[in-house]
């Protein structure tokens, strides 16, 4: 019996969401009186994992180019049965919420995504989760002996549980793959909006393309990620890559800046799950406000200079 925890990285180096679902495992092998271990696929160095409570890493490498959702799903079901899993614990990406449906059938385990905390009680196993668009909750009952849990992004944190551990091999049999990629291509130099702490957001109100420099400069001082609604993608302002909302993605950072973005309910309905909003627009009428943590009434043509000037002069001081 254990608690297996899926520790996702990109291109060898753990991603955020891997030291927090390590750490919500770690809670609940405690609550369960056994052991976690944790997954890594082509993963970073193993004990970085140690540090978050992983007692034992299993190291799986292959020659997969990116994530396969059904190979990952093969491997997870084979270590989750390998290690005797009874919970296995993955976050609610956009790649865990592809992985995740697939290992739930695979083991025949119940399968609750959005996730938000501990386990209010483990028999029964009721989780709280995330519903309506992040606008509610609801306490949901996985009644299966496996029970698959998908953490939402900066719902728990990362919490610092250092244990001595061990890392181990494992061959996995890769399945028949029905879909190969051919090629994948990944911005660089830039903070993607998957990790992001803070993200700065632009909209029609910025008038063109060539205006969002003020976006990018806001950014880099914030060391925040760039993004845009989805008016501004289809507009070919920016790419495609780059729209956030329940269309696009899904934005959970712990702050998210809207400038020039009315929020039509898509677009707030997939920027919900953030910490704190900030909305700047002209239009003091803007759905936005009314969603918004603080909002600004001004031109941001005007607004976000003066922002960047006097983030400049507190990081200087």
């Amino acid at each position: 019996m254990s608690v297996l925890v899926f520790a996702d990285s990109s291109e060898g180096k753990f991603k955020k969401t891997a030291y927090e679902v390590v750490s919500y495992g770690k809670k609940i092998a405690e609550q369960l009186g056994t052991n976690i271990v944790a997954l890594t696929i082509n993963g970073g160095d193993a004990s970085e994992l140690y540090t978050y409570g992983a007692e034992t890493v299993v190291a799986v490498k292959n020659d997969l180019a990116s994530c396969d959702a059904k190979a990952y799903a093969s491997i997870i079901e084979q270590v989750a049965q390998s290690k005797e899993a009874t919970v296995v614990v993955i976050d609610s990406s956009i790649d865990g919420l592809t992985i995740a449906p697939l290992v739930s059938v695979k083991l025949n385990a119940g399968y609750a995504s959005n996730v938000v905390a501990l386990p209010s009680s483990v028999s029964p196993f009721v989780v709280k989760r995330k519903a309506f668009s992040n606008k509610g909750f609801n306490n949901t009952e996985i009644a299966t002996e496996v029970k698959v849990v998908g953490v939402a992004k900066n719902s728990y944190g990362v919490h610092e549980n250092v244990v001595s551990g061990t890392v181990e091999s494992f061959d996995a049999t890769l399945p028949a793959l029905g879909v190969k990629s051919a090629e994948v291509n990944k911005a660089s130099g830039k903070v993607s909006i998957a990790d992001a702490d803070i993200v700065v957001s632009g909209g029609r109100g910025l008038k063109g393309p060539e205006n969002w420099g003020i976006i990018e400069e806001l950014a880099a001082v914030l060391g925040a990620a760039t993004a845009c609604s989805k008016p501004v993608s289809d507009l070919g302002w920016r790419p495609h890559g780059e729209h956030v909302g329940q269309t696009g993605k899904p934005v959970a950072s712990n702050l998210y800046i809207a400038i020039g973005i009315s929020g039509a309910i898509q677009h707030l309905a997939g920027v919900n799950a953030s910490k704190v909003k900030v909305v700047i627009n002209n239009d003091p009428e803007a759905p936005f406000f009314k969603a918004a943590d603080y909002g600004i009434v001004g031109d941001a043509f005007e607004v976000v200079p003066q922002l960047i000037e006097k983030l400049k002069e507190f990081k200087q001081a």
